[in-house]
């Protein structure tokens, strides 16, 4: 099955706490194969597991989650994309997060939609495809 997803760092956490429910339901229906990890995000998720009073118990949900869905190299093709996406939220004086920024220039890259809850921040991406699994 061809890769179509790349989820942001809030649908992992919502995975992890297993709610909203309907997250998991989501991605319990989709092919295997077909949803993938940014390393960008796997570093929030690792930040936030060192962060926590529990580190441990956190890291261990989050190994988990990578057993079922694969984490992905950044492609060469993703800095150009960075470059332009940069440029131009700049330009607009609308720029987003730095961690978003890679997400997105990630996805756009590989051709792939991002599932976030965060689509506020990321629909000003053009050209970046988008769907809200929270929702």
């Amino acid at each position: 099955m061809a890769l179509r997803y790349l989820l942001d760092t809030n649908i992992c956490i919502y995975i992890r706490r297993e709610r909203p429910l309907q997250v998991r339901e989501r991605l319990a229906r989709q092919r295997p194969g077909s949803v993938g990890l940014s390393l960008i995000t796997w570093g929030e998720l690792l930040c936030g597991a060192a962060r926590s009073q529990h580190t441990a118990l956190a890291r261990e949900k989050l190994d988990a989650i990578v057993a079922m869905i694969p984490l992905l190299p950044l492609p060469l093709e993703a800095a150009q994309h960075y470059g332009d996406i940069r440029a131009a939220l700049a330009g607009a004086g609308t720029p987003i997060g730095a961690n978003e920024l890679w997400i997105a220039a990630h996805a756009r890259a590989a051709d792939l939609t991002v599932v976030t809850n965060n689509t506020r921040e990321f629909e000003r991406v053009d050209g970046l495809k988008l769907e809200n699994w929270a929702q």
